[in-house]
């Protein structure tokens, strides 16, 4: 069975919305034979990167960077996977109170220098996500997962 990683930093109500949002896409009940995992970022490990089939990261954008904890999860896992998991699919959200610019940069100068291939495009959201926000969340979470099915 393919496995999506959700690697997750939520620390606040809007990132809750957004993370929630995420894995009701991937787990919709279209969605058939995919494993959906949730780790939180400070928790999520190699071994976790390297059982996956596809990543969904989540994160807010703190003093325009993205958040420590997922920061750390790069550093984490970013030499024990490098050779391991390049080509893989992968999407990502962010939130932030008035810009994302930062975070989005790093995220993707650190998912290039993984390898890994995006597969959707990412999710950014400032202020307080609306529906169309949720909406947008569900289908990142749907497409990823729905790209991992048989």
């Amino acid at each position: 069975m393919a496995t999506l990683l959700i690697v997750h930093h939520t620390p606040s109500p809007n990132c809750q919305a957004l993370f929630e949002a995420v894995v009701s896409g991937a787990t919709a009940p279209e969605i058939e034979g995919v494993r959906v995992e949730r780790r939180a970022a400070l928790a999520a490990t190699a071994s976790d990167v390297l059982a996956a089939d596809a990543y969904l990261l989540g994160t807010p954008a703190n003093l325009g960077c993205m958040s420590g904890a997922l920061k750390h999860f790069f550093d984490q896992v970013y030499y024990p996977c490098l050779d391991a998991t390049g080509g893989r699919p992968f999407g990502y959200y962010v939130h932030g109170g008035n810009d994302v610019t930062g975070a989005v940069r790093g995220i993707e100068a650190v998912t290039t220098g993984l390898g890994w291939r995006r597969a959707a495009e990412p999710v950014t959201v400032t202020g307080e996500p609306g529906k169309a926000e949720l909406a947008a969340c569900w289908e990142l979470g749907a497409t990823l997962a729905a790209g991992l099915m048989d």
